[in-house]
């Protein structure tokens, strides 16, 4: 497991529960549901004092769980979209693209600004074993 910490654009639908995300320069859709909870951060180690009237956000912070897959890459504009293989085409394996699997995120969102962090990749950093 990685830990970080990242800026993340976050798409969220009317509950405030994320659905989407771009991240690195790809979109991602969320593929199954999400999970919050909050956790508490060490603010004294973060910041000399605590300003007046900054409750929320600064003893507690929203962390979501997502599981997300990358959307299919798009042609850029004035360019043909690749040529899908044919189905029934036998050739090498490495031609066939297959499927990412879902990557699991944690992020972050301060809730005073709004802004989300991308904290935790979770196995992505680990190597595949066949």
């Amino acid at each position: 497991m990685g830990m970080f910490s990242e800026s993340v654009d976050v798409l969220c639908d009317a509950g405030g529960q994320p659905v989407a995300l771009q991240w690195a320069g790809r979109h991602y859709a969320v593929c199954a549901e999400p999970v919050r909870w909050f956790e508490r951060r060490q603010w004294w180690a973060e910041e000399s004092r605590a300003p007046l009237g900054s409750g929320p956000g600064l003893v507690d912070h929203e962390v979501w769980r997502v599981q997300v897959r990358a959307d299919p890459p798009r042609p850029a504009p004035g360019h043909p979209a690749p040529a899908r293989p044919d189905p029934g085409h036998s050739g090498r394996p490495e031609s066939r693209q297959l499927p990412e699997e879902p990557l699991t995120l944690d992020l972050s969102r301060h809730l005073g600004s709004g802004r989300w962090r991308l904290v935790r990749i979770h196995d992505a950093l680990q190597p595949r074993t066949a």
